[in-house]
């Protein structure tokens, strides 16, 4: 049905023959997200009870607390920060739990340093059931970046008859129409392979499901399942080729503090370094114990993830429970996991000179037969090359994370 020109444009002062002319509005904004993006979401420990007074003490938590320094710079407001669309169907944040308004909520994330994210949905509706963005794309980015907002979690609740690139094109354009640069990512749990067409769309994709803090379980929510630490790892076989500077797999929220042990957490976080994921903490960073903060500040796991050369790590050997994985740095360097997914500590002796890594996906080799490399383990702190085997113990559920630089 042929409608005439929306009210939303009239309000905000813009001509319809300007976002649909410009060709630059068919592009997702560049700069953003060089390596993967990090920062801090509200939904893995608070769901719907979020309000302005929370968010404000985060950010100035994440100051206080050196993880703003460690690199977390954006402050994620995800569902139900929603009130109601007024009679022209712009969106306004719960006047009770956000009572100052989004503006100087931004205002403020921003006078710490950090970046202000907001959350919205592909659907009518979202996954909280309040008002989603279907039908007020435009509308909403425009209102968005009036507000100062610098990151957009895009969710696919409620998207019944949409197709999803065609959905998720329709918010990067309506973002780079609004023209304030936010980060654009795309939540939409892997279901339509978005590393096959989201590359030019979004900043980030996420890659599976929600994740669940275990180790390896798959958790039923009836119509969909969350899925343990090791379950989200294995369903990135097969992807790293589709990621690097500016489109990175998203698999999903750090559950950092969450209930997995100190080991779980470490090797939780190393994989997610390792694989370039973005790192967005979801645990209470107001109250966060010291295990939990030498975790998710170590500044080694942290470096792996965020390496300029932006290539994702990849399994190059298996034995039993233990897994042994690569990934090329900038730099001729090289970073190595060792994974013991097992129940028990498992010995390791490897022997650096029976291996030569080829990656065919960046064109990097390490010959560890013909040239000498000294390692750090970013968690031990211990040293050593790679003229003498790699021994070591693995605790169960353990890792062992290795910075490799070329000895001259």
């Amino acid at each position: 049905m042929k409608q005439s020109m929306p009210l939303w444009i009239a309000a905000h002062g813009l001509a319809l023959a300007g976002l649909v002319a410009n060709p630059a509005h068919a592009q997702k904004f560049d700069g953003l997200a060089a390596t993967p993006q990090m920062g801090w979401n509200s939904w893995n420990t608070f769901a719907c009870d979020i309000n302005e007074k929370l968010i404000r003490d985060t950010a100035d938590a994440m100051v206080k607390n050196g993880l703003k320094d460690a690199g977390y710079v954006y402050v994620n407001i995800d569902d139900c920060w929603h009130g109601k669309r007024d009679d022209k169907g712009v969106i306004h944040p719960d006047p009770e739990r956000f009572p100052s308004g989004m503006k100087a909520l931004a205002d403020y994330v921003h006078g710490r340093g950090l970046k202000l994210g907001i959350y919205s949905d592909a659907g009518a509706t979202t996954c909280g059931g309040k008002p989603g963005s279907r039908g007020h794309e435009y509308q909403d980015a425009i209102t968005y970046a009036e507000w100062g907002i610098d990151y957009i979690k895009y969710d696919w609740c409620d998207t019944k008859g949409l197709n999803s690139a065609g959905a998720y094109t329709t918010m990067r354009d309506a973002i780079r129409s609004a023209g304030r640069p936010m980060l654009f990512s795309i939540c939409e749990w892997g279901d339509t392979r978005p590393w096959d067409w989201a590359r030019d769309v979004g900043h980030s994709w996420r890659t599976t499901g929600d994740i669940y803090p275990c180790w390896d379980c798959e958790f039923s929510q009836g119509s969909f399942s969350a899925w343990g630490v090791t379950r989200i790892l294995d369903k990135q076989a097969g992807l790293r080729q589709h990621a690097g500077p500016g489109h990175w797999n998203d698999m999903d929220m750090l559950v950092v503090g969450k209930g997995l042990t100190d080991d779980e957490d470490k090797s939780h976080f190393s994989a997610w370094a390792m694989l370039a994921s973005p790192l967005i903490l979801g645990n209470d960073v107001r109250s966060m114990p010291a295990s939990t903060h030498r975790i998710v500040t170590n500044a080694g796991a942290i470096a792996i993830n965020q390496d300029p050369l932006g290539v994702s790590a990849w399994r190059f050997l298996k034995t039993g429970e233990v897994e042994y994985w690569a990934k090329p740095l900038a730099n001729d360097e090289w970073a190595l996991m060792v994974l013991n997914r097992g129940a028990q500590a498992a010995p390791v002796s490897f022997d650096w000179g029976a291996y030569h890594i080829n990656d065919d996906l960046s064109k990097r080799t390490a010959d560890f037969k013909h040239k000498r490399y000294a390692w750090t383990d970013a968690w031990s702190g211990k040293t050593g090359d790679t003229t003498r085997k790699l021994e070591a113990k693995v605790p169960s559920h353990g890792v062992v994370l290795l910075r490799l630089k070329a000895k001259t």
